[in-house]
Parts: structure tokens; C-alpha cells; sequence
């Protein structure tokens, strides 16, 4: 019997997020469908995450070797670090990943250097540890549109950049959801109110696009879908007033940012900061700012140093 007990929450359709206890409690999760004795995964957390996805597996009573798809939305290791381990636990599996993507999964250095680059090697090696590669055999390099079947599911692939080039959402077509990785954001289960979930971008350096992304928020939506999973952090509902409320905010990081210009890291991080406290008191949160702040702090940060280099970028 496994004695790691991860956190669940079940959903419909057979759906369960896995916390992957990144950084802490209810910040990044793993998604698991269940068709019968059948699962996909959906993201992986960092290397830490593979033996509570593995432990939820067998509560789920699903044998490793019944897991069929690996879905990566994209490669950023608080979605993919623990891909390269996973896929070794599970070895039926194939792991699905945007052509951008695949790359950096077959030959993870250049992943691996851009990701110290942000966190710095200490915090780096705290946080996600050594990345195995995954054999070319075992990929499947997603085109735009691509459609994977599964037991009663159908599966598609939708390239969605903005967050990233390299990012891909998967549409669940039989239970109208979709798995959004970072392309709704951040919609932390702290700040629900009797208004709903609070919603904000995620602009982690190095390839936010603005117009990009409001333009995949929108491609989304003409699915129609009931229920989002988002990586940070899973179900939300109220689809539509969610999409908006994205691209009201990326309008406004957009202004932030250029009031801020590209050497204004420390102004346009406590202007999110402003942006973020003023909409969650507006939303009807009730936490302190020292609550708030422990909470999205280092999102703060990493949102304005992906903003600054989108402001270097655009004026090249």
C-alpha cells in the first residue's frame, strides 16, 4: 500500500485534481480522468508531484498501466518537471506535447538553464530537482486540432500562445471542459467569495504576448465550455464573466507595464500589487494584505519580470 495520501478533490465526469503541493497547499495541480478501469493525466507538477499522482492513482484504483495520455498544456516545469519520472511509472503511457514543446521534453538543458535563469540555482534546486528526459518514442507532437480518443471522451488539442508559444489547451469535448493550463491564469480557491472565483493573468518571462492571449482566451470560448481546470488552481465555472474579467486585466497589465517601461521592474510589480488588492476588495475578499501578499507575492514578481520582457521584445 502506498503511504503517500495526497489531497483530491473529485469532480464530475470523472475528474479529480491531485494537489502537487507546489510551493504550498492548493497552488498547482495535476488532473486525472478516470473512464473505467482507463486514466490520461493532465500536467504533472514538479518531480516532487510523481508519487502523489501515483498514490492518487491507486486510490483511484487505476493501475499505472492503464494511464493512455500524458497531456502537458506546456512545458514549464510547475506543469512538466515531473513528466520525464512520471512516464517511467507508467508505461503505457504516451505523453502529448505542443511541437514547441517536444523538444525540450526529448532534451530538457536548455529548459533546465532557462528555469534557473528565473528562480535562481538554490531556489531551482529546491523547487524541482533533477528532470529526466522522455524517449521520442513515447511522444506524441501535437498539431493544432489534433483529437485523441479515450474510453466515452474525446480529446483536443488547441494551441493557445500568449502565456507561451509553446502552450496547448485540451478541450474534453464529451463534458464541455476544458483544461486551460496557464491561459486563464491564476484563480486561487482562497479568494472565492459569494461573487465566485477572482481570476488574474500569469505573465511568467519569457514569451507573454498580450494580444495573443486575449486572442486564445477567445478561440476558448467559442467551445462554449461549462467548466475550466486550470493548473493554478482547478475547477472554476462562469466561463464567460471569467473571460472577460482576463481580458479586462491583461488590458490593464498591458497599461502597467508601459507606464512602468522596460526598466521599471520595481514600479510595475507594486502596481500589480495595487491592481490585484483593489479587484480582490472589490470581489468581496476580506483577507488582510499580509494574507494576500504571502499569498501572491512571488506571482507578483514573476508577473513583472514577464511583462518587462515583453517590453524589451516589442521595442526591438
Amino acid at each position: 500500500m502506498n503511504a503517500v495520501m495526497p489531497r483530491l478533490t473529485t469532480f464530475a465526469d470523472g475528474i479529480t485534481a491531485v494537489d502537487t503541493e507546489y510551493v504550498r497547499p492548493q497552488m498547482d495541480a495535476s488532473h486525472i480522468v478516470v473512464a473505467g478501469d482507463r486514466a490520461a493525466v493532465v500536467d504533472t507538477g514538479p518531480n516532487t508531484a510523481v508519487p502523489l499522482i501515483l498514490a492518487a492513482l491507486e486510490q483511484l484504483q487505476v493501475a499505472p498501466e492503464a494511464v493512455e495520455l500524458l497531456f502537458l498544456t506546456h512545458v514549464h516545469l510547475d506543469h512538466a518537471g515531473g513528466a520525464g519520472a512520471l512516464m517511467r511509472a507508467l508505461p503505457r503511457a504516451i505523453c502529448v506535447v505542443h511541437p514547441r514543446g517536444a523538444p525540450h521534453m526529448i532534451n530538457p538543458a536548455k529548459l533546465i538553464a532557462g528555469t534557473r535563469a528565473v528562480y535562481g540555482d538554490e531556489l531551482y534546486s529546491k523547487l524541482y530537482g533533477e528532470i529526466l528526459p522522455i524517449d521520442r518514442e513515447r511522444l506524441a507532437i501535437a498539431q493544432d486540432g489534433q483529437r485523441f480518443e479515450f474510453p466515452g471522451r474525446l480529446f483536443e488539442c488547441v494551441h493557445t500562445p500568449g502565456h507561451a508559444m509553446h502552450h496547448q489547451a485540451i478541450v474534453d469535448h464529451a463534458t464541455s471542459s476544458i483544461f486551460t493550463g496557464d491561459t486563464f491564469g491564476l484563480s486561487y480557491r482562497e479568494f472565492d467569495t459569494a461573487k465566485g472565483a477572482w481570476i488574474m493573468p500569469t505573465t511568467t518571462p519569457t514569451q507573454f504576448d498580450p494580444g495573443q492571449l486575449k486572442g486564445s482566451i477567445m478561440r476558448l470560448m467559442q467551445f462554449r465550455p461549462r467548466r475550466l481546470y486550470l493548473t493554478h488552481y482547478s475547477e472554476v465555472t462562469e466561463c464567460a464573466r471569467l473571460a472577460s474579467d482576463m481580458v479586462d486585466a491583461i488590458d490593464e497589465f498591458v497599461r502597467i507595464a508601459r507606464a512602468g517601461g522596460p526598466h521599471g521592474m520595481a514600479n510595475i510589480r507594486l502596481d500589480l500589487r495595487r491592481f490585484a488588492h483593489e479587484s480582490l476588495r472589490e470581489h468581496g475578499c476580506t483577507m488582510s494584505d499580509i494574507q494576500i501578499d504571502a499569498i501572491l507575492g512571488k506571482d507578483f514578481e514573476l508577473n513583472a519580470a514577464g511583462l518587462v520582457a515583453w517590453l524589451k521584445r516589442e521595442a526591438n
